[in-house]
This record gives structure tokens, sequence and C-alpha cells, in this order.
């Protein structure tokens, strides 16, 4: 019988531990399904073929041998061509001059990956260095969602959402620094994990300090909210090479839907900050309607946080800021010039946020740290007496490859910049964890809804994911193309 990749991994591991799946079928389920339809997405930057089949006919064998297995035994998985990388593997981080190189180490995130049993299938498509929440850069191309691959996956984690609306891989990672593990995951149609800053670690070498403003952080992505918190569970806790980690604080893997009953949510269909597509507002506020009925109450939210021209700037400097350090490093590393002989080689958008935050002094930068904290406290007010915060994580369904972002929302006008699309990156300006799930489809394309807790509640949020999940299933909406 065919392997479904469509299925929970959570399952997947469960049936591979108990001799009733091969690894070495599930692997080439999901090489034969890459094979088949990725060019319909262009979702997979490298396939790793044969390293994959050698680690599954491994894990075959430790099966056989009645072996410990780990919880991913056999599980594929695919990884973000960005900040995870696997030795011997090509890294280009979505810039066309690094096509050739070559990552020398193994990333803590995917160690521990490996070592609990998972086995890496290849690498996912970015825009370079993630800079933009569009997937597209000058060497792999566009990445499209599986709902309409003539529209993009988002960004910057596209290449993983789109892998895993496609059913090429049950599991998958991401970063996000602005949104890229919430975009991509509305666009497609999945959902994801934007953790507490520190509880996944990340080895970044030369700058170990260089993810704190704003607060990049790496995290999980997946279909089905179990399988969240099972690679939340295997990717987190301290390691002694991010000065930022911290020990797990609790375990993640033992997700069940909350009990409606004394569930308290707050929601803001536009953080009383950004114009929304009343067509978005209302499929949220059905996919709230249905937990309420199941008995949670669900109160209107009143966030009173910094004016937004100054959350606009503050974010804007920030985030310029942070994309223009990791270039010049990557710059530094590899004898490239993005501004000069290299430019032709990346995106406009790229050469352009390199710009602004090279234009920023240290002044400027350290001053926006006051509207984060007003933002931190309004968020915080707004979560007071509630299990989350709940709202959109786009203002619009997903756009095509092309299309600019939006000048006008619900019949409002906007900038035309990507920070009017998205109302993700307010909670990587003030660290609180988010849980991205589905929450309906408009005219056929998927939208995302965030739930924010309070720093290091990932377990319980992941109970109300499920909660949702449970109220409102989305696993019959994807796309079943045949491969």
């Amino acid at each position: 019988m065919p392997i479904d990749l469509h299925r929970s991994a959570t399952d997947l591991a469960t049936a591979v531990r108990a001799g009733d799946v091969s690894p070495v079928d599930l692997v080439e389920a999901s090489l034969d399904r890459i094979e088949a339809l990725n060019d319909r997405t262009n979702a997979f930057v490298n396939v790793l073929h044969e390293a994959a089949r050698e680690r599954a006919a491994a894990a075959e064998r430790a099966v056989d041998a009645g072996e410990d297995l780990g919880a991913l035994h056999g599980v594929p998985v695919a990884i973000k061509d960005l900040s995870y990388t696997k030795a011997g593997v090509p890294n280009t981080a979505g810039i066309a001059a690094l096509e050739d190189n070559v990552a020398a180490e193994t990333s803590v995130a995917v160690q521990r990956l490996e070592d609990a049993g998972a086995i890496v299938v290849g690498t996912t498509n970015t825009p370079e260095l993630g800079h933009t929440p569009r997937t597209y850069n000058e060497l792999q191309g566009p990445t499209g969602t599986p709902f309409d691959p003539e529209r993009n996956a988002g960004g910057s984690s596209g290449g993983s959402a789109a892998a895993l609306g496609e059913g090429l891989v049950p599991l998958a990672t991401g970063s996000d620094v602005g949104g890229s593990l919430r975009t991509p995951a509305s666009c497609c149609g999945v959902a994801s994990v934007k953790p507490t800053h520190g509880l996944i670690p990340r080895e970044a070498r030369p700058n170990a300090f260089g993810s704190h403003t704003p607060f990049g952080v790496l995290g999980p992505m997946a279909r089905w909210v179990e399988d969240l918190g099972l690679l939340l569970e295997v990717m987190a806790g301290r390691d002694d090479r991010d000065p930022f980690s911290v020990p797990k604080p609790d375990r993640y893997d033992d997700v069940s839907p909350a009990d409606p009953e004394g569930l308290r949510l707050a929601h803001s269909p536009t953080l009383e900050t950004f114009a929304v597509d009343e067509a978005v507002r209302e499929v949220v506020a059905d996919a709230l309607g249905t937990v309420e009925d199941a008995g949670a109450t669900v109160d209107p939210a009143e966030l009173d946080g910094p004016d937004r021209g100054d959350l606009t700037y503050a974010y804007g400097v920030a985030a310029t800021v942070h994309f223009a350090v990791v270039a010049d490093a990557v710059q530094h590393e590899h004898g490239l010039d993005f501004t000069g002989d290299d430019a032709d080689d990346v995106s406009d958008t790229f050469v352009q946020t390199l710009a602004m935050g090279r234009g920023y002094d240290a002044t400027t930068y350290r001053e926006t740290d006051e509207v984060r904290t007003a933002l931190y406290d309004a968020v915080e007010s707004a979560l007071s007496g509630y299990d989350a915060l709940v709202c959109p994580t786009l203002a619009t369904p997903t756009l095509s490859h092309d299309e600019p972002f939006p000048t006008e929302i619900d019949g409002q006008n906007v900038s035309g910049l990507p920070m009017d699309w998205m109302l993700s990156w307010v909670f990587n300006m003030t660290g609180h964890p988010v849980v991205n799930v589905p929450a309906g489809l408009v005219d056929g394309l998927p939208v995302g809804m965030q739930l924010v807790g309070p720093r290091y509640s990932e377990s319980r949020l992941l109970d109300v994911a499920a909660l949702f999940e449970r109220e409102n299933p989305w696993a019959g909406a994807y796309p079943r193309v045949e491969s």
C-alpha cells in the first residue's frame, strides 16, 4: 500500500518503531514524490537522494536489530537552506554566488533531528538571507503555494511550507525574524511555532549575539499540531554554543486539545494597527466561533501600543540593520560584494534592505528598544487573564509571484511595504511565542491565524492550537496532487 505523506509524522514514527512501516519505503515515498512534484512549487533546492537512502537503510537495520529508536526514527524531514546546515551538503542561503558553497559542519538543530532518527531528504528554498516575506531568489526562482503555484508560498521559509502543503515531507524547519515561520505557513495552509527566543539554540558564528534584535529564532513546521510538538521537543533545549539558549522549561510532545471550558481567548482582528481584508477577518472569526461553540470564552482585545508610524520605523531599523550585519559577515567570509560586482546576482529588494540597514547609526538602532518596550507592555496587558491573544497572520491571502505588496487593504491606503501586509513582525519585537494555525480559505487560498502567548507558554499554545484543529479541521483542505 502506498505511504501517504499527508499522514501525521507522529503516526508514521510510531508505525516505524512498531515495524509496520519501513524507513526505506517511507524515504523512497518522499523522494519519489519530490521527484514527481517539485517542479510544481519549486520547494526544494537540493535533494539528498543517496545520503537519505543510506540513512534509511541504516534506520531499517536498527529496527530489525531491536535497537533503541529515537522519536523521529525513519521520518523524512526538509531543512531550510539558511541557518540549518548539514556537513557536506550545499548551503546557499538563497544567494546565487553561493551555489557551490558546501557546509563544513552540521548545525545544532539538524544534529538533534538526526540524533532523534529523522532523515534529511533535502534543503528548501528561501530568499537571500531570509530578508523578505516572499520566497524568490536569483538562483532558484520563486516558490509557489500548493494551493495555486502561480501565487507565492510566502517567506522566508516558503520552500519548507510548500513542501509540507504538497505532501512531499511530513516535517520541515524554518526560521523567523519578522514572520518567516508564520507567513509561509499561512500562505501554504500549514502550522508553525515561533518559539520564545533561546528555546531552540543556534550556534551563529562569527557573531553569536547577532540574533537578539529583532528576535530571530528557529522553529518547527508541520501539517499537524501534534507533529509541531514532537519536532519542538526534539529541537529545544540549551546548547552552550548559543549564549541566549535556555534549558527546556516544558515538554512539548504530549499535545492534546485544550479543554474549552475555562479557556479564555482575547481576539484582535487588526491589533488596532493594521488594515485587514474583511474576508480574512471573517475566516478568523469563524474559526474562533468553533471553539467558542465548544465552550471557550472569546473576548475583544484592547492593544494600546505605540503609534503605528513609530512601531513601523522601529522594526524597519532593527530588521534592516540585522540583515546588513549578517550580509557583511557573509561578504567577508566568501569574498562577495552585494552592492558592487555581485549585485546583479541578488534581488533588488535584498540590495535595498542592505542599503537601508547601513544607513542607521548605533544610537538610532538602540533607541528603537524604547518602542519595543512599550509594545511588549501592551501585549502583556492584552494577555492578562487570557490563555492566548488571537489575530490574523496576514492582511490578505497570498499574493502572486510578481504582485506588489498592497497599497490598499480593506479600503484603506497603505504604504505598499511588507510590514503593512504582515501582522507577524510585532511579536518578533516583543519576543512572545506564537503558534500559527490554518483558519480557513478565502477564494480557495489558505488564511492563517496567530495564537500568541506569554514567554515560554509553547506547551499551552500547542494545546490551544490542537483544539482549533479538532473543532476546525484543515487536513482535508490540502490539494491532493498524485505523484
